[in-house]
């Protein structure tokens, strides 16, 4: 018997088989490159400001009901630790984080698909919470002199769904805020600051209007140069000394969450706030933004500018220094 016969291919069958793999080749990158010029086409596509702040002022107030609820209910937080900050000071996560983050997240990227969210915190797979609903003709536009569109993928958002977790873990309520930041090519322009404890939100759009709550408590008389606000968390001891080396008789209020420091300087209860150590842009960006508004300076403490791009970095090494008057002053005060 031979064994040692030849196989002959079937050359229409490898003909057909190759055409079918071209194909199938062929089909999948024209899906991909079909799919990837629609995202940059979307990416590239104008999206109104002002409903992206109808949104942030939606996902701020649902976010701060997901933190009331959760302080109300008593002990029940969850208390978690995410580790410690440079300072050694306990970097804590609750329920309240996670709850009011999953409903600001949802909510901003839900209506607006490609515009990048930074938020501090993360989804937990454990909890689940539906996103807030708002009217994209919200009353806040009657305020607005004239709405703006820009390219989405010009646009970042950075969220802190729960400034100040140690104060609220604490009950110290008055420091807690939620925070909504949009920056255009880096640039913050529109800050939303809740307050869910009093059921009051800030909000300010750069050259364009405020709310009326903000509007109000900036008329205050002006604070004089020689009063500061300071952590109450990190290093603050050190940063009194700081400035007290400066102005011995200087007025130094120690406060929690850098939001409510924030509306400090722009109702003008202190004339400056300084954080000498490490910071993030969630924490700072809707301060930023509202401040500057108001005509004030968000600057680090070696006077450098802040950016708030997709691809900046998320931590400010040099500090924060903000002030609604006198920046040259205070600038040159802690850079000399």
């Amino acid at each position: 018997m031979n064994f040692g016969g030849t196989i002959r291919p079937n050359n229409k069958a490898v003909a057909i088989f190759l055409i079918s793999v071209a194909t199938l080749y062929l089909i999948y990158i024209w899906t991909s490159s079909t799919a990837t010029a629609k995202e940059s086409s979307a990416a590239a596509e104008k999206v109104s400001i002002g409903e992206i702040l109808c949104a942030a002022i939606a996902a701020a107030e649902a976010g701060g009901r997901e933190v009331k609820a959760v302080r109300e209910k008593g002990t029940e937080l969850n208390e978690k630790s995410k580790g410690k900050t440079k300072e050694g000071v306990k970097d804590v996560l609750t329920d309240g984080d996670v709850r009011s983050h999953q409903v600001m997240f949802s909510t901003l990227t839900g209506a607006f698909p490609y515009v990048k969210v930074i938020s501090e915190e993360h989804d937990e797979n454990n909890i689940s919470v539906e996103s807030a609903k708002f009217s994209k003709k919200c009353p806040a536009l009657e305020q607005i002199s004239k709405l703006e569109w820009v390219p989405n993928d010009s646009i970042t958002i950075w969220i802190d769904p729960l400034d100040a977790t140690k104060e609220y873990t604490e009950n110290l309520l008055d420091y807690v805020t939620t925070m909504v930041c949009i920056a255009v090519k880096g640039e913050p322009v529109l800050g939303v600051i809740h307050k869910p404890f009093e059921k009051k939100t800030y909000w300010a759009w750069v050259g364009q209007g405020m709310a009326e709550e903000l509007l109000e408590i900036s008329k205050a008389p002006e604070a004089e140069n020689e009063s500061f606000i300071i952590s109450l968390s990190h290093t603050g001891d050190a940063v009194e000394n700081h400035i007290k080396s400066k102005f011995p008789n200087a007025n130094v209020e120690k406060a929690g969450g850098a939001g409510y420091k924030s509306l400090q300087i722009a109702s003008r209860h202190s004339g400056a706030y300084v954080h000498m150590t490490h910071i993030k842009k969630w924490d700072v960006c809707a301060g930023h933004a509202i401040l500057k508004a108001l005509g004030g300076r968000v600057t680090t403490m070696k006077n450098e500018p802040i950016k708030y791009g997709e691809n900046d970095p998320v931590l400010i090494k040099n500090g924060l220094l903000a002030s609604l008057h006198n920046g040259d002053f205070y600038s040159k005060l802690f850079t000399e």
